[in-house]
């Protein structure tokens, strides 16, 4: 019988470690549920490029990509942004720690599963395609972050905001996917929940409060 491997349970401590550590936030955000966005918005990206701009994206595999693009965070940390992209220095020693980290978290599947996840969590082994899409899902979810901060009365994310929108702006060209999902989805996140209601088109227009 194989010995017991740890790999699932480190990976479930995803929903322990918490983003926007120097944030003020009002509601925190675990890399758990921020890397299920960043799968939802991956697999759309890739869906939306390959029906209207000749994409050729394995969808199922970039929202896997997405759902574990974080997971050497596991072992280093959710790395402030200030800090991680502070000179090139500290910013190629974390790359060089991630990668670390995913041969890490590799060990500890067994044997006849590695090379299964290898594709999946080894960052060497994703196309430079995926590795894009993935990082504009990313942008995205973490715009969305600073949306519902800023909708909650929160100033603090504002620097943030302006600069995500930025880093989503840049990835027009080459991924206007990312376009697309800004002008037709990224809108409904500033609705409340009785817009949302409204929008479904349903026979009963009471309140969600009622």
């Amino acid at each position: 019988m194989s010995p017991p491997s740890p790999f699932f349970a480190m990976l479930a401590r995803m929903r322990l470690i918490q983003r926007w550590g120097l944030m003020r936030n009002t509601r925190a955000e675990n890399v758990q549920e921020h890397s299920l966005q960043v799968a939802i918005i991956a697999h759309a990206l890739a869906l939306i490029s390959n029906r209207h701009h000749g994409g050729a994206f394995d969808a199922d595999r970039v929202a896997v990509l997405g759902m574990l693009h974080d997971a050497s965070e596991i072992l280093t940390g959710d790395l402030p942004t200030p800090v991680k992209y502070g000179n090139a220095a500290i910013r190629e020693a974390y790359k060089a720690l991630e990668r670390q980290a995913e041969r890490r978290l590799l060990e500890l599947l067994p044997e006849d599963l590695r090379e299964d996840y290898a594709p999946l969590l080894d960052s060497a082994r994703q196309s430079p395609a995926e590795q894009r899409l993935v990082k504009a899902a990313d942008s995205l979810a973490g715009y969305l972050k600073c949306l519902e901060e800023a909708q909650a009365g929160n100033r603090e994310f504002r620097r943030a905001e302006a600069v995500l929108l930025a880093k989503i702006e840049s990835f027009y060209p080459t991924l206007p996917a990312v376009r697309d999902f800004m002008t037709r989805y990224v809108p409904a996140f500033s609705l409340s929940l009785d817009d949302l209601s409204h929008t479904l088109g349903s026979d009963d227009q009471t309140s969600s409060a009622g």
